[in-house]
């Protein structure tokens, strides 16, 4: 008795739940890639930036 209850409370509560269009799925993997995109170019220049200042400072040390 309770298993069937509960399936159909789930089921009554998804559809209430408002799912997105494709074109709104569509647009906010657009902002993701591109947001990931330019955190890792950000990352990558960060690093390498990085990376030449601590060769530097260890080059003063010899």
């Amino acid at each position: 008795m309770k298993a069937t209850s509960f399936i159909q409370e789930c089921k009554a509560e998804l559809e209430k739940v408002h799912w997105p269009t494709r074109q709104e799925i569509v647009s906010s993997t657009v902002v993701v890639l591109v947001t990931v995109f330019i955190f890792s170019l950000f990352l990558s220049a960060s690093d390498f930036i990085f990376l030449k200042l601590l060769k530097w400072f260890w080059a003063l040390g010899t």
